[in-house]
């Protein structure tokens, strides 16, 4: 190939990958002078703003002013609110009251509703929530807004919930799910949920039987930038993640669709989870994927929209989303089978094909494979060891996350580009062979485990025509190979730089195999650029310099603040109180009571205060006795009923609490009842570390346990109550955090806590 075309069509596949990932989301642009009847990205972000001025958790002072402001919000706009509130404890043992925010938009029909879901509070105990959920929040109210300035009613009405506790256990979808009457008319759930503040909102289906139905009418919703792929939707029912959603699909039989953005997941659950950090992109994008949909949704019968047949879908510029059933996923295959067998035969009977030079071609693509493989699979334990700080992250995604993506992407294509260098005199027909014989194979693996990501065939198709080519031309046209280039470009690119972030570093092997994996697929045009040594060694030389950037941005900074922890912990029956930290690396401002005396924490002790990754303390230290009150404990009952023990305790605090977490020991229970609400049998069979339940106090109010044991069963209770005023109590002088500091997220932080036994002998 010639010097320039080669340039050219380098720089076609450059301009290729770009645009596969520029198209997935709008530009922002300032419109708050807009027209009524649009969305407008600036008034939303009016919202967000209010939203996130403080840390607004169940329990929290600033809790009650965003509810405020959100049912004032939605009067403004003519419409009447109520507050739906109770106790639940979901799924996971968390208990709480929620308080929902629920109004109406009354249709002109008699069919099922359409109900706008998001949740207003935000995770204890200092995120501010911008992104988790005030974008989904602002996102509704705006969108309402623009919908009810068309002045045209709806045929189907238009429920709005903005629920409570969703970070605690999904509490307050629980709780209208179970009590709301309006549950029953509910035909339909669009969910807005973010975990991390940038990326394309992505369209994830919830449903419990087939996605046909709903696929065809979210295509038929036309929206403007549809991210939407039915391998996210295969993973993610994989994956134990759950939203509001869930519990509609799971507790009334209600499909829906979650529009979730996960990319900066560093900002996740954090203080810097702000109205600041929200890419205003992302913002933009919510609202283009609410307005079409509530247009489309809100008009057609959502009782039609079951279906028992699956779709696989994905999206593709130009196209927008394509989809195909089920059905089709073998067939597909098939055709690619057979097309491959007869490309075969025709490169044999035309002798551009020999078995030796096939078998050469297995040599690039297995040391290609296992190079980038090894590297991508032991890239984050090296970043860890070489960067001790970044096991505090505990989202698992550092702040200069995507400069180590691009490096080991880059990495990957120059030892793609070095292994076919060494083999440059095996002729290309050849050397396709391995690559598509692979890709065949994994395509077959796919069909039979992950069926949403059987669109692979798609681009194997494309590589079998250009096989197809360069065995019946001798010199086929060079950017004819580089269209055939296209649905491998326009359909991997957007994954491979998904799964580090959708899973976390820690996947970075998911990245470096994929991009080899999509460089076979361009082997057709590769294979023709004469100086593939260097083009490898300009791959080499990117990875470098992202290695490097990404090494001049590991350090923590205002912006990108190190995540620190510090807990005071008191044992009332030992009378011990000890500083403790959930720190790897311990800050110099935790260092002033964890430093030079401090001594591993015990992790056999498995009752310890809950965390979502199942975190421990790391370090211990001894500290002061305070005097801090501890909880009020009331026993009304201790009674045995034939082969029962009955026993009603009464848990008050005595002081400001945030949170009571109850141990017990190892035994079964036959009923438990906590301020009313009976934990599932599920629940009490599959405890965690004896943990019974997490109460999520407000308002300072009682636990009341009633608890049904086996006679001969010894009961033993363990408390955890914790506030989080450590930083403020007029007992302590902890200083405030550096600015290069922030509250370790995901751990109880910031907190006093007192631990006691109760036993029942």
């Amino acid at each position: 190939m010639k010097k320039t075309t080669s340039v050219i069509t380098l720089l076609l596949l450059v301009l290729a990958v770009f645009w596969s990932i520029k198209t997935s989301m709008p530009n922002y642009k300032a419109d708050l002078d807009s027209v009524e009847t649009s969305f407008s990205t600036d008034k939303a972000l009016k919202h967000v703003q209010e939203i996130s001025k403080e840390p607004h958790a169940v329990g929290f002072p600033a809790h009650n002013k965003v509810r405020a402001y959100i049912i004032s919000e939605l009067e403004k706009l003519g419409l009447s609110t109520s507050v739906q509130e109770g106790y639940t404890a979901g799924d996971w043992g968390n208990l709480s009251k929620a308080m929902n925010i629920v109004a109406r938009i009354k249709g002109s029909g008699d069919g099922k509703a359409l109900l706008l879901l998001s949740h207003y509070d935000s995770n204890p105990h200092s995120a501010l929530g911008a992104s988790d959920a005030g974008s989904g929040v602002a996102t509704i109210l705006e969108g309402i807004r623009a919908f009810l300035a068309q002045n045209k009613q709806p045929k189907n009405d238009i429920i709005i919930l903005i629920s409570d506790a969703e970070e605690l256990g999904l509490n307050g979808a629980d709780l209208f799910v179970s009590e709301h009457p309006w549950t029953k008319d509910v035909g339909l759930v669009i969910n807005f949920e973010a975990r991390g503040s940038g990326g394309p909102g992505i369209m994830l289906l919830e449903t419990n039987r087939g996605n046909n139905n709903l696929i065809k009418e979210f295509i038929k919703a036309d929206l403007k930038y549809p991210v939407a792929t039915s391998l996210a939707y295969s993973i993610y029912k994989m994956l134990p993640n759950d939203t509001d959603l869930t519990v509609f699909r799971e507790g009334a039989d209600i499909d829906g669709f979650n529009f979730a953005f996960i990319d900066d997941h560093y900002d996740y659950h954090t203080a810097k989870d702000n109205y600041e950090r929200l890419d205003r992109n992302t913002l933009a994008h919510q609202g283009n994927n609410l307005m079409p949909m509530l247009t489309h949704f809100s008009e057609i019968d959502l009782g039609t929209i079951r279906s028992l047949k699956d779709t696989v879908y994905f999206n593709i510029p130009f196209f927008k989303t394509i989809s195909y059933p089920f059905d089709w996923i073998w067939k597909m295959l098939g055709i690619g089978v057979i097309g491959f067998l007869v490309i075969l035969i025709q490169g044999f009977r035309k002798k551009l094909l020999n078995g030796k030079d096939i078998l050469k071609g297995f040599i690039p693509l297995l040391a290609a494979l296992s190079i980038n493989g090894l590297v991508g699979f032991y890239s984050w334990p090296l970043l860890k060891w070489i960067y001790p700080g970044y096991e505090d992250i505990l989202q698992g995604f550092t702040y200069n996350g995507h400069a180590y993506i691009f490096a080991f992407v880059f990495f990957s294509i120059g030892a793609c580009f070095y292994m076919y260098h060494k083999l440059k005199v095996v002729k290309t027909p050849n050397l396709l062979v391995a690559p598509l014989l692979f890709w065949l194979v994994l395509c077959g693996g796919v069909c039979n485990y992950l069926n949403g990501a059987s669109y692979f065939i798609i681009p194997v198709y494309a590589t079998l025509v250009a096989l197809y080519i360069l065995i019946n031309q001798k010199n086929p046209n060079a950017f004819l190979l580089v269209f055939l280039c296209l649905p491998t470009i326009f359909i991997f690119s957007p994954l491979i730089q998904l799964f580090p972030i959708a899973l976390g570093l820690k996947m970075m092997v998911a990245s470096t195999l994929f991009t080899t994996l999509t460089f076979f697929l361009l082997l057709p045009l590769f294979t023709r650029f004469r100086n593939k040594r260097a083009l490898g060694l300009l791959s080499f030389f990117l990875a470098i310099g992202f290695m490097v950037s990404a090494h001049m941005d590991s350090g923590f900074t205002e912006e990108n603040s190190k995540p620190t922890s510090l807990v005071y912990v008191m044992d009332i029956d030992t009378k011990k109180a000890t500083w403790a930290t959930y720190e790897n690396q311990v800050s110099d401002w935790t260092a002033q009571y964890i430093g030079e005396n401090k001594k591993p924490a015990d992790t056999r002790n498995t009752k310890t205060i809950s965390s979502k990754y199942r975190s421990g303390f790391t370090y211990i230290s001894d500290a002061p006795w305070k005097v801090i009150a501890t909880p009020k404990i009331d026993i009304f009952k201790d009674t045995i009923i034939g082969d029962k023990r009955h026993i009603e305790v009464c848990i008050t605090p005595q002081r400001n609490v945030n949170r009571l977490e109850i141990f017990t020991n190892d035994i079964a229970f036959h009923k438990a009842v906590v301020n009313k609400v009976e934990l599932s049998p599920y629940y009490l069979d599959n405890r965690n570390n004896g943990r019974l339940i997490t109460h999520y106090i407000t308002d300072n109010t009682y636990t009341d346990l009633t608890l049904e044991i086996s006679k001969n069963d010894p009961l033993e209770l363990t408390l955890y109550e914790a506030s989080n005023d450590l930083l403020t109590n007029p007992l302590f002088t902890v200083p405030q955090r550096p600015i290069k500091n922030i509250p370790m997220p995901f751990v109880l932080n910031d907190a006093i806590i007192t631990i006691q036994k109760i036993d029942f002998e």
